[in-house]
């Protein structure tokens, strides 16, 4: 059983889209066989892969499992399997035989005797949509089997683009998962623990995936406001969390392109009220820190809030101050997308670097008026991410270095200049008040380092003669 055209449709007309309140230009529709930047199966992965203790099978041929397994950064404090790569590696003859969903029943026993997962989720792929494998009945039958949870993820490639996977993932987290259990009562010590009169208040976080553990350092500020994460969907997620989310009193949608359909379910259908915020940049902490005291509704957290804020942006200013000298007026070509667009332009200008141009091709139109509202009306913004279009950019602008994803590394090395990686693949946190140091440490290495302006000197046999050569004559 697969989602029928109009379950597709429901999601990709997502109501909760700014874009789709007035003409629709967000959301693309889907394009079979142009997926540049991710397919369907892709987006689920990314948004579903993060939950720790869960085993990922991917029921299709062994390329799509390769393709996808560990392309992100995200980072567990607890359970590693999310990082065994499991798929039911389905070959020609499988295919022609029919013997595709015995094959996945199979492999997931395998997995729950192997591994003793959580749950298990299974996701389609290309392959098995096209042959008709019934994913849905071979998991709930594998279910009452095997006796624990098996998720169908219907997301198969060809469905379209990376972010209609995200939601589809998201839709298949709504209904399957979220709504199954209810949350842990909050432990005695930590009620103990807490200052006379303060409440403790249950929250999530939707989009927000701890690449290079950055998250860890945010939770702290919720620990100390006495905001308990029920859970982040995904970054370093248990399986369990995911099923109490609908207990929340309000969510953060960090990335309001991947699972915005689950936060507005949640509010329509739980009452859990939502903003979109950013944990990237010293003024967005803050403001993600103040959104949800005004939608707890809590005097007292409000202003325990605006403790913290004016302690921590004091620390954050110090910390940064060095920097600052060493970063102010650098300009800077940003090419990434989705909420990154603006929330680093946030956190670069409170470094005094100026943004030259903004990368949009993944990005709502809520995104690109955010854009405009700090970069001015006239800011410009590239849909075009080919190395051409980027390296003229970066001359025409007279930018000092590139900030984009991984995919972008070699472009920027061929062309010899300074690069800093802002996506998944990345290897440090910038997120919160103590991230904020790194991102300028980073950027002061990369715009600083010496290999630069030996890399652009011309090469000794291009301006002297070589010992031992003749010169002929004239």
């Amino acid at each position: 059983m697969t989602l029928s055209a109009k379950d597709i449709a429901a999601v990709l007309d997502e109501p909760a889209c700014a874009h789709n309140k007035k003409e629709k230009s967000g959301c693309a529709k889907p394009k079979p066989g142009a997926t540049a930047g991710g397919c369907s199966f892709d987006g689920a992965q990314i948004a579903l892969l993060p939950i720790a203790d869960v085993a990922h099978i991917v029921h299709g041929p062994i390329a799509c499992a390769g393709s996808s397994w560990d392309n992100r950064g995200t980072r567990s404090s607890g359970p590693r399997l999310y990082r065994i790569g499991m798929t039911t590696d389905l070959s020609e003859t499988d295919v022609i035989m029919g013997r595709g969903e015995k094959r996945l029943f199979h492999a997931i026993g395998q997995a729950v005797r192997d591994h003793r997962p959580a749950a298990v989720f299974v996701y389609a792929t290309c392959v098995t949509a096209l042959i008709g494998d019934d994913l849905e009945a071979t998991c709930k039958a594998a279910a009452g089997h095997y006796g624990l949870p098996v998720v169908p993820v219907d997301a198969a490639g060809f469905y379209g683009t990376k972010n209609l996977g995200n939601r589809l993932g998201g839709e298949a987290m709504w209904r399957h998962v979220i709504g199954t259990r209810e949350p842990d009562p909050v432990a005695p010590e930590v009620l103990a623990a807490l200052p006379a009169g303060m409440r403790v208040h249950d929250v999530n976080l939707i989009g927000e995936y701890n690449i290079a553990g950055e998250f860890w350092n945010v939770a702290p500020l919720f620990d100390e406001l006495g905001l308990r994460i029920l859970c982040t969907l995904s970054g370093d997620a248990r399986f369990r969390e995911v099923q109490s989310m609908h207990r929340a009193e309000a969510t953060m949608v960090v990335c309001a392109k991947a699972l915005l359909n689950v936060a507005r379910k949640l509010e329509e259908t739980h009452g859990v009220p939502f903003f979109e915020g950013s944990f990237y940049g010293v003024k967005d902490t803050s403001q993600a820190l103040r959104d949800f005291a005004r939608l707890l509704d809590d005097y007292d957290l409000a202003r325990r809030t605006e403790a913290l804020i004016v302690r921590e942006e004091a620390k954050a200013d110090a910390a940064l101050q060095p920097w600052r000298e060493r970063l102010r007026g650098k300009r800077v070509l940003l090419y990434t997308g989705g909420v990154k667009s603006w929330s680093i332009v946030s956190a670069l200008q409170d470094l005094g670097m100026t943004v030259v141009a903004t990368g949009t091709k993944k990005s709502t139109e809520e995104d690109k008026a955010r854009i405009r509202e700090l970069m001015g009306e006239d800011t410009r913004m590239i849909d075009d991410g080919s190395p051409k279009a980027l390296l003229g950019a970066y001359r025409d602008l007279k930018a000092d270095i590139l900030i984009a994803g991984g995919r972008n590394l070699y472009t920027a090395l061929k062309a010899r200049i300074p690069f800093l990686d802002i996506n998944q693949e990345r290897e440090f946190a910038y997120a919160g008040y103590t991230g904020m140091p790194e991102l300028a440490r980073q950027l002061a290495l990369s715009i600083e380092s010496p290999v630069w302006e030996a890399v652009r000197r011309p090469a000794p046999w291009a301006t002297k003669q070589l010992p031992g050569t003749v010169v002929p004559a004239a």
